[in-house]
């Protein structure tokens, strides 16, 4: 029998302008060296 109990599910917390959980996705995904103020200014000068 295993010893290991279930995993936890980690939430995503809220993008603070947009207030969507996909944009703090992907800022997650392009940060730069751990940057996550840089990974915003990248999002946030992408837009229309």
């Amino acid at each position: 029998m295993s010893r290991r109990g279930t995993a936890e599910e980690k939430n995503c917390k809220i993008d603070p302008i947009y207030r969507n959980r996909l944009v703090n996705m992907l800022v997650n995904r392009i940060l730069k060296h751990g940057k996550k103020s840089l990974a915003y200014q990248i999002i946030y000068r992408a837009e229309p």
